[in-house]
């Protein structure tokens, strides 16, 4: 028998997770790989939500 408590005491692993966009620096927007703008695809924002990056957190105390 299993003791309830280590239901809890032993957190199972979260899933992969591959994101479909990356960050690119040199115009400062997150692409698609046909190199479209990530924003510019509905289904991926319905799908992940946002496409936020962490690169302005690293230049601005504000974000």
């Amino acid at each position: 028998m299993r003791p309830f408590t280590l239901n809890y005491a032993f957190p199972r692993r979260l899933p992969a997770v591959v994101t479909p966009y990356n960050f690119d620096e040199s115009r400062q927007l997150n692409v698609l790989p046909d190199g479209r703008p990530a924003v510019s695809d509905p289904d991926l924002l319905l799908a992940v939500g946002t496409t936020t990056s962490t690169a302005g957190s690293q230049t601005h105390f504000d974000d």
